[in-house]
């Protein structure tokens, strides 16, 4: 495993990739030590990885400065992931830049349109954010529900972000 930590416009990033994917990311961070610090138990033996990691980064910090970047193309590396939450995260990777879904919406789209607490639990222990795009999904009102990092205000601004930019 590799793992990278860099800065981007909104932040700081660390990666963990595997030779099959990235296995997580961290959220937009303060600092380098608390983006390497939320990407753990995966980057404690994980080597410096800058080269391999190296065109993620590009796309990551691309997104982070506000372009119309998709994602969905970064291999990520699910072993161990439950088989709706596989589906759940692969049918949130489809949800394009500067757009939102609901929950309910995921639930079907992912086999069970009755789960809509269960594409919630999804999307809270995701451990890929921005490359499985979870702050794009929300209450079937549109309002904004759970988020990780610094909460919904995050999760406001890199919805405005997009909006702006799509």
């Amino acid at each position: 495993m590799y793992y990278e930590v860099f800065e981007t416009e909104l932040g700081w990033i660390a990666i963990v990739s595997s030779t099959n994917g990235v296995v997580r990311t961290s959220l937009l961070e303060l600092t380098p030590t608390s983006a390497l610090g939320a990407v753990k138990p995966e980057s404690d033996h994980a080597l410096h990885g800058y080269e391999r990691n190296i065109e993620i980064r590009a796309l990551i910090a691309a997104y982070c400065a506000g372009e119309s970047v998709d994602l969905s193309g970064i291999e990520i590396d699910v072993a161990g992931v439950s088989p709706f939450f596989k589906k759940a995260w692969e049918v949130c990777r489809t949800i394009p830049f500067g757009e939102t879904r609901s929950y309910r919406w995921l639930a079907e789209k992912a086999g069970n349109i009755r789960a809509a607490r269960s594409a919630g639990q999804a999307m809270a222990r995701n451990r890929l954010p921005l490359l499985v795009p979870c702050h794009r999904v929300v209450a079937s009102d549109g309002s904004l529900h759970g988020f990780g990092g610094d909460g919904l205000p995050l999760k406001s601004r890199l919805l405005a972000m997009e909006t702006r930019y799509s």
